[in-house]
């Protein structure tokens, strides 16, 4: 049999401009500063303005760049540790929960929500929505889907919305028994809404960690959380000690 040789694939320029950048925000740039705007680096570098985005996408995604409203696109500072799940399993809204409840509505959930809850889909479910900040920045959004089945008793509580009722919510939750729960992370881009929320522009990339809390053989409420990209490095475990530096530099900043 012959052998097939693969070609050489060459570098792509948004990514060889990408390297250029780096340097530079080495170099030239400090935390915070605002870079110039999209014209001047394109003519600075000598590529075309979509070259230029692409580079700038990846830089953001990478968490070396920010985009901010009425501000433009910065230097961002070093991602920072959230842990997002411990060995033991807890309620949302246990004494140790970092997250604030803001608001609470009810209302049929998205299609893939109310399948993973083995809802109706025009069953109207409780809707927590929640928020988390680190350091005094917001780094995350969440909304928490709780079916009706899973807090029977809530029935009592006056208030049809708002944080009181969130709160109700997530005390009622904690009389179910925890019988696990499952996580999984994936990238995305940050909605309207969660962009509003998270000081971010509508598409930047976001970390999506979706958990199912088990109780009674069941999904019995289902967590939809939305994570800064540019700022948050994401831990596991009680310890959350793993951590992989790619520039001691930028470890030091």
């Amino acid at each position: 049999m012959g052998t097939t040789q693969l070609e050489t694939v060459p570098e792509p320029k948004y990514w060889h401009l990408r390297t250029v950048l780096t340097e530079a925000l080495d170099s030239e740039f400090t935390v915070g500063e605002i870079l110039p705007n999209e014209r001047d680096l394109a003519a600075r570098f000598g590529v075309a303005r979509a070259t230029l985005r692409q580079a700038l996408e990846q830089l953001e995604l990478e968490g070396r760049l920010q985009r901010r409203r009425g501000v433009g696109t910065t230097v961002a500072p070093p991602r920072v540790g959230v842990s997002v799940g411990t060995e033991q399993h807890a309620w949302p809204g246990a004494d140790d929960d970092v997250w604030q409840a803001m608001d609470c509505t009810q209302a049929a959930a998205p299609t893939p929500v109310a399948d993973a809850l083995e809802c109706g889909r025009d069953e109207p479910v409780h809707t927590v929505r929640r928020s988390r900040v680190t350091h005094g920045q917001p780094v995350a959004a969440e909304l928490l889907y709780v079916p009706r089945s899973s807090v029977p008793d809530l029935s009592a509580i006056d208030a049809p919305s708002g944080p009181a009722r969130a709160r109700a919510v997530l005390r009622e939750l904690q009389r179910l028994g925890l019988e696990g729960q499952e996580s999984a992370v994936e990238l995305g881009s940050a909605r309207a809404d969660d962009a509003k929320e998270l000081d971010r522009l509508p598409g930047a990339p976001v970390l999506l960690v979706t958990t199912r809390y088990l109780a009674e053989g069941r999904t019995a409420a289902l967590s939809v959380a939305t994570y800064r990209a540019d700022t948050c490095r994401l831990t596991f475990g009680d310890s959350g000690r793993v951590e992989i530096h790619q520039d001691p530099q930028r470890r030091a900043s």
